[in-house]
This record gives C-alpha cells, sequence and structure tokens, in this order.
C-alpha cells in the first residue's frame, strides 16, 4: 500500500487542517502508525543529521549515495530468499562499506570504479526482482522509502542500529574528526587511518539502513547529506554544524510527515522538497549581497 494512501485505510475521509492548530497536532498522533513514524524519524534524523557531517567534510557524498543502491540489491536478494530486506540491504551496505573504507584516501580518485559497481549492483537488484514469484512490495517500498507502514517491532530495530550507530560515532569522534580535517596529518601523528576509515564507512552503512526506511534508497541524500551541507555554510566548528545539521533533519523529517498526513502524497516526496528548498534558500541567500554589489558597480 502507497504511503500516501495509507491513512485511506484507517478513515474513508482525508483529515483536514482546522483552524485549531493544537487540535491539528493531536490528530496526527491519534493513530498508532503515525506514532511509529514519528519514533523512527526521529530516530533516524539524529543519526543521519550526526553522521552526515563526517560525510560533507571527508568528501564522501557519492560513496554515501552508492551504499544505499548497493544495498538495495541485497535487499531485493532477500526477498528472493524469503528473509527480511532489511537484513539484506544492512549486509550488503556493510560488506560494500568496509570495502570502500578500504581504499582509504583514494576514495575521492575511485568515483568511476564506485559508479561502475553501483550500475551493476542496481541491475543485480532488478534481477532479483525478476526471479521474484509475488508481488516485491517491502522491496520496492525500500527505493522510496514507506515510513507510515513501519511496526512497532521495526521502530525497535531502527533504534537498537541507530544506538549502535551513534556509540561508535563518538568512540571514534575525535581521530575521526583529526583525519577527516587532514588525512596526511593525521597519519603522521600515528593515527590508523585506513582501518578508521573502514569503521568509519561500517558506521555509515549503519545510518544508511536506518535512513532507507524513512526516505528510500534514491532519496539517501536527504537526511544524511543536505542538512550537514547546509549547516556547514553556518559554522565552521564541528559541534554546532553536528547540532545544526540533527536539528534540520528533525525538522524536515517531523514537518514532513506532518504535512504527508493532510495529503495524499508520499512521506518522502515532502522531506526531500523540504531539504531542496532550504538549502537552495541559503545558497541564494548567501549569494545574494555578491550579486547585488556586482549590479550596482556594472
Amino acid at each position: 500500500m502507497a504511503e500516501g494512501s495509507l491513512f485511506l485505510a484507517v478513515s474513508d475521509t482525508t483529515p483536514h487542517l482546522t483552524w485549531n492548530v493544537l487540535a491539528d497536532i493531536a490528530a496526527i498522533f491519534q493513530y498508532q502508525f503515525m506514532v511509529n513514524a514519528y519514533m523512527a524519524g526521529t530516530v533516524v534524523a539524529v543519526v543521519a543529521g550526526a553522521i552526515g557531517y563526517f560525510v560533507v567534510l571527508r568528501g564522501s557524498a557519492f560513496a554515501a549515495h552508492a551504499l544505499s543502491h548497493i544495498g538495495f540489491a541485497g535487499a531485493t536478494g532477500a526477498v528472493v530468499l524469503g528473509i527480511n530486506p532489511i537484513l539484506g540491504l544492512l549486509a550488503f551496505t556493510m560488506g560494500s562499506g568496509t570495502a570502500i573504507g578500504a581504499l582509504g584516501n583514494r576514495l575521492r580518485s575511485r568515483d568511476v570504479t564506485i559508479g561502475i559497481v553501483l550500475a551493476w549492483t542496481l541491475g543485480l537488484g532488478v534481477l532479483f526482482i525478476s526471479l521474484y514469484t509475488g508481488y516485491a512490495q517491502e522491496a520496492y517500498a525500500l527505493l522510496f522509502g514507506e515510513i507510515l507502514g513501519i511496526s512497532v517491532g521495526e521502530v525497535l530495530v531502527t533504534g537498537v542500529v541507530a544506538g549502535v550507530a551513534l556509540v561508535a560515532l563518538v568512540v571514534m569522534y575525535r581521530p575521526l574528526l583529526y583525519s577527516s580535517v587532514d588525512q596526511d596529518l593525521a597519519r603522521a601523528k600515528g593515527v590508523p587511518t585506513v582501518a578508521l576509515s573502514v569503521a568509519f564507512m561500517a558506521v555509515l552503512a549503519l545510518a544508511v539502513t536506518d535512513a532507507v526506511q524513512v526516505v528510500g534508497v534514491l532519496l539517501i541524500f536527504a537526511l544524511i547529506v543536505t542538512p550537514a551541507a547546509i549547516a556547514v555554510r553556518f559554522t565552521s566548528r564541528p559541534g554546532v554544524a553536528i547540532a545544526t545539521g540533527v536539528a534540520l533533519a528533525l525538522a524536515f523529517t517531523w514537518l514532513g510527515l506532518a504535512i504527508s498526513y493532510y495529503s495524499p502524497h508520499p512521506v518522502s516526496f515532502f522531506i526531500t522538497t523540504l531539504a531542496f528548498a532550504t538549502y537552495v534558500a541559503v545558497r541564494v541567500a548567501q549569494a545574494a549581497p555578491a550579486w547585488i554589489r556586482t549590479l550596482r558597480t556594472a
């Protein structure tokens, strides 16, 4: 069932906004599926916003995007085998994340290789879908996210995975920040940069697996990259940038869920649109003074 039409399974009438804001907010949480969606979305947004800062700082945005697509092949393979697609997604993202992390400082020069593997794994995913005799709804849902269909059990799994990712990120925070700013200097100071890169990509794989349930494989940038990309435009202080990225990811997720409740359209569309619109607005606002000066001197 499409997430935008999920509410129709509960009620014959589409909810409408009123002038009573508090009543409208309360109405969102009257159904368990919305409560589950907000809990899972909150957890995912915190993890995605936190790890996204390091993804942007390390120039690993394409690698993060590739992980989600590679994981799709694992999810569809799991569907063919009759097991939970999240397990297949996690296995493929962890495996590929470890391999990509082993590239270390050569990662930026390996975009072509990553792109080739990415294209092949997407084709592999299509093959797995064709081999499945039924309708692989769960695998298809991973492409665009289906947070409104998440169960209480899946919320708990999401929380556990997110908890592991956050703890790992806290443990490696200082050496990871050091190597992300200047990997050559960090290596000279004795920081195990390759092992750290592998560990970081493994943690990123966990975050990707979590975020896929909210925005899907194809839209993963909305939560992992965009909030952090906006945050680093306002501050160079790591702690402030991470906090800002988390706050933005939470805002996009919460607003996206609220808007989708009163709309027949998918949650992932609203989350990605809010993220994109905010990023464009920030870029325009920061560039506007220079444009104005140019026009005045022309």
